[in-house]
């Protein structure tokens, strides 16, 4: 990951281009690379030149695209005639949360091992953890445990990671302006929100895991290129087939019994509909989460839960949630569909943030939300070999402080 210069404005304009650029050639741009490698040609100078003044007003000339030959040096270039965007731009980001499948191996050992802040959120999440998991997700993800992919390992270790990257973040001076999570990611967002104490969001991630663990093998996810319509259609005749995410206004992915997505890929395929098995082990966010509502119910009540103190964008309701975050609320999580799409829209149109925050062990949001348009997108981890370095990045792209001590190491 490239670490943006001091005095960053850089940062927003380099993810505004890459974004249009991408958009425009068809293809992931790097910022280090000579845009005539990916066959700009004059055409696509001019939208982008149109673009650009749409977006921050006659700054520049057509003929200023030629002159500085790659996003980087367009960037820095772009950043120092958007005057909006100089000492007196007011960064207002928002936090989102990754969700299941975003999991690895050794995931974030990076920052652990020289992250001396994120270390010690981790640790303080992995003991919240600890009783209900019978197991350290610290060691877990420092092992490089096989299990990270099982359910019940996957989701606490995941909650972990998203604490104690939000936690850190927030320990720099980064302030979040809202929040929001991609299923299993709900449970950090709604304990940095304020609406869950660690000690119970823990209780009922360990929980949650465990209980679906249990549940049979045989049901599965397939992801597809279609909108909600067509996936809604597809599923009025299999009744062990659901919705199980909207991501996008046309990617959506189907959770049910395998028998049922056979069918439903097969109906695909004959219309030339592209769509992929995803690798889990059961049918997340389906009717076949059903025999294990009741249970979690249950212990849910017990919990206390509230109304989180920052804005709270639910993927349940696909809008702010102003309700209590109850357990009728977490029972009713584990069947909905994930409505990212229309909760990101949501959070982008009434919070108007300057940055969105992947936070996670890898990148899987961002390319949804940047094509939604809008704020920069800046991922707290990029994937395996993200560490502390990238960290800072992140910190400085956000005009937050050092790290300081959370950078010292052992």
């Amino acid at each position: 990951m490239s670490v943006p210069e001091p005095g960053h404005p850089r940062a927003a304009h380099r993810e505004w281009l890459l974004e249009r650029l991408a958009h425009y050639l068809g293809r992931p741009v790097e910022e280090t690379v000579p845009l005539s490698e990916y066959g700009l040609d004059s055409v696509v100078a001019l939208c982008l030149y149109g673009d650009i003044e749409a977006e921050f007003g006659p700054l520049v000339e057509p003929d200023d695209i030629w002159a500085h030959p790659t996003v980087r040096e367009f960037a820095r270039y772009l950043a120092s005639r958007d005057s909006r965007r100089g000492a007196g731009h007011r960064v207002r980001p928002v936090f989102v949360f990754t969700g299941q499948g975003c999991q690895h191996p050794g995931m974030t050992t990076g920052l652990y091992l020289n992250s001396t802040g994120y270390r010690r959120h981790l640790h303080d999440a992995a003991e919240a953890l600890l009783p209900y998991t019978g197991l350290s997700v610290v060691d877990l993800i420092l092992d490089k445990d096989p299990r990270i992919h099982l359910a019940s390992c996957t989701q606490p270790a995941l909650f972990a990671v998203g604490y104690a990257l939000a936690r850190t973040l927030q320990d720099a001076g980064v302030v979040p302006a809202a929040v929001l999570g991609h299923g299993i990611g709900e449970f950090a967002a709604a304990t940095v929100a304020g609406a869950l104490g660690l000690t119970d969001a823990a209780r009922l991630v360990a929980l949650r895991g465990a209980l679906m663990q249990q549940l049979p093998y045989g049901g599965g996810m397939t992801a597809a290129c279609i909108t909600r319509h067509e996936a809604a259609e597809l599923v009025a005749g299999e009744p062990r087939v659901g919705i199980g995410a909207l991501n996008a206004a046309k990617s959506t992915v189907l959770s049910g019994e395998i028998a049922g997505l056979e069918r439903i890929e097969a109906r695909l395929a004959s219309r030339g509909v592209r769509c992929r098995r995803l690798a889990v082990s059961h049918a997340f966010h389906s009717p076949l989460m059903e025999p294990v509502v009741d249970r979690f119910t249950a212990a849910a009540r017990r919990l206390r839960g509230g109304i989180a103190r920052l804005p709270f964008y639910s993927t349940v309701y696909g809008r702010l949630a102003t309700e209590p975050l109850y357990a009728p609320y977490w029972a009713e999580q584990l069947t909905s569909p994930v409505r990212f799409a229309d909760a990101a829209r949501a959070m982008l149109a009434q919070q108007a943030p300057t940055h969105v925050v992947e936070i996670g062990p890898r990148v899987v949001l961002s390319p949804y939300l940047r094509r939604m348009g809008g704020p920069a997108c800046v991922p707290v981890c990029e994937g395996p070999r993200s560490d502390a370095v990238d960290l800072a990045g992140v910190i400085s792209a956000l005009d937050a402080g050092p790290l300081a001590a959370g950078l010292a190491g052992a």
